[in-house]
């Protein structure tokens, strides 16, 4: 697995718009560059599930609560980095995934996500490549069909979520040889644009692959 920062280093090398993060030094943390709230999190491609473990702090509004948790997570966590990111407003949430298919080789997937994703399970599967066409048709046929179309005041913007599905397609054909499964979730759905949040990746066992796929 590569760790989150590297993941998303490799979707904004494809214009992917991802949230603001860095990794700073206990040192850096006085003078961040980045806009309270922010999120500070384990960052290590040993730990897939971050929140399970405790490496998860959200909604931090000061430098102080910012230090106290980096320290926390460097006391749980000693060789790990930890990244430090602004917390994105909040909006509908869906997930977009590839796993690779013992039949059908790589397929991509879309739908509702955050901590629904799993509770719902309503997403919509293509094999890779796709089309535009097949992007469109994906999300129209999840729930979150609705927030595109408009629903109690959030309206997402289904034109950027076409055209990320068709960049994590080409970027998943870029890397077929060494990729194993991709997860962007959330990935939060704005009236024009979108963020990916979290994002993790895992390459096959033995595979090697540079930071641009």
């Amino acid at each position: 697995m590569l760790n989150e920062a590297e993941v998303k280093g490799l979707l904004r090398d494809r214009g992917i718009a991802t949230t603001n993060f860095l990794l700073p030094t206990r040192k850096e943390l006085s003078s961040l560059a980045l806009r309270f709230p922010v999120a500070v999190k384990v960052c290590s491609a040993k730990i897939l599930h971050k929140t399970e473990v405790g490496g998860v702090f959200l909604d931090i509004l000061d430098v102080n609560a910012l230090e106290e948790k980096y320290d926390l997570i460097k006391h749980r966590f000693p060789e790990a980095q930890v990244l430090v990111e602004s917390m994105e407003p909040k909006g509908p949430e869906a997930i977009i995934g590839v796993t690779e298919d013992k039949d059908f080789g790589l397929s991509i997937m879309f739908g509702m996500g955050g901590v629904m994703a799993e509770l719902y399970n309503d997403v919509s599967f293509r094999t890779i490549p796709i089309t535009k066409y097949d992007a469109l048709e994906m999300t129209e046929e999840t729930k979150a069909d609705v927030f595109f179309k408009g629903f109690r005041g959030m309206k997402a913007d289904r034109e950027s979520v076409v055209g990320l599905l068709l960049k994590i397609s080409d970027m998943a054909q870029e890397m077929s040889d060494s990729l194993s499964k991709m997860d962007l979730n959330p990935v939060i759905l704005r009236e024009n644009g979108y963020v990916v949040v979290d994002a993790k990746l895992l390459i096959k066992e033995g595979s090697r692959m540079s930071m641009r796929g």
